[in-house]
């Protein structure tokens, strides 16, 4: 029998599995784990054994073959002076306050291993290869070039400039993506196995295909760069069908992508070029459905050939245990 490591490797590098591993490669908390472990939001969100220990319930408690840190997307924004709410035990630290104007340059520190959070999420990276006995595929998050340039000067008015002012957009998400670049090195360099991009604002609601390619896919590219050893995921949310080619191009092992892509469609589209992770719904059925609406969708993302199952975003703190371990069996006992 694989072990998760072994397995998740395996099934991104689109080799021989026992079988499709089952990850939470997007955020993986929810109030229940944090009851099973005693640590809890906001405070493993700024204490690295605490984030560690957190994250190590996906595999501890709910059997998940994945562990992943950090639990937001506001880590690089903070460092460049984004306003930031570090949230509530059920709520996620988010964006409140854009710093930047459109143009404007963006203040990339010489070095950043010692700013802001970082040093808590690469620690609690060390801690979790420790703990996990390097079993367990450890996978660190960092924003793609485009959202965070989103998170400093506001979304809006960075799609606004795409239509009057597109040289100032290319400046700051190039600047951007040089800040990225340096931060996925640094994660790499800690030891992740897997790092995922997550790029939510670069989907197909907010950039047609041609301004994906233009806006986004250089950016990603050039911050991909900065790794060497670790594997690496792309994940975009909503329906992300139109782009999935331009994902392919980026080069990255993996694809995630979220419930409103059709699983059959994905597969045929991509057609072994990438693995594809993915795609049971966080509200429908994880959230809201019972046990058996997460067997059924459990069930047909499988059948479809996904090659990592996965839920298709962050999951909700709300998210029943119950409704996690449902999935895990349905994949396991396949």
């Amino acid at each position: 029998m694989m072990r998760p490591k072994e397995r998740v490797i395996s099934a991104l590098s689109k080799e021989w599995v026992d079988r499709a591993p089952v990850c939470c490669m997007t955020t993986s908390v929810t109030l229940d784990q944090m009851r099973a472990v005693g640590s809890y939001w906001p405070d493993a969100n700024t204490d690295p054994k605490e984030m560690a220990m957190l994250a190590r319930a996906a595999n501890h408690v709910v059997g998940f073959e994945s562990v992943r840190v950090p639990f937001c997307l506001t880590v690089e924004a903070e460092i460049l002076g984004a306003t930031v709410d570090l949230g509530k035990m059920d709520r996620t630290p988010m964006v409140k306050g854009h710093n930047l104007e459109l143009g404007e340059a963006v203040p990339i520190p010489e070095t950043i291993e010692d700013k802001g959070r970082i040093p808590v999420v690469l620690e609690s990276i060390k801690t979790l290869m420790k703990i996990t006995s390097g079993e367990v595929p450890v996978i660190p998050l960092a924003v793609g070039p485009f959202t965070l340039a989103g998170h400093l000067v506001g979304i809006e008015n960075l799609l606004l400039g795409i239509f009057q002012d597109p040289g100032s957009v290319h400046d700051t998400i190039g600047e951007c993506s040089r800040f990225c670049r340096g931060y996925l090195e640094s994660l790499d360099l800690a030891g992740g196995d897997v790092i995922l991009i997550s790029n939510p604002s670069a989907s197909a609601e907010m950039l047609s295909e041609e301004m994906h390619a233009e806006f986004s896919v250089p950016y990603t590219t050039n911050a991909l760069n900065g790794v060497r050893d670790a594997m690496t995921v792309i994940h975009i949310c909503g329906a992300s069908t139109p782009l999935l080619e331009n994902m392919i191009s980026l080069g990255v092992d993996g694809l995630s992508v979220e419930e409103k892509v059709d699983p059959f469609e994905a597969v045929e589209i991509v057609d072994g070029r990438a693995a594809l992770i993915g795609n049971v719904g966080v509200v429908n059925p994880l959230l809201q459905g019972s046990p058996e609406d997460v067997r059924k969708e459990t069930l047909r993302t499988m059948e479809a050939g996904f090659d990592i199952i996965n839920p298709g975003c962050g999951l909700a703190p709300g998210v029943p245990m119950e409704n996690l371990r449902e999935m895990v069996r349905t994949v396991k006992g396949y």
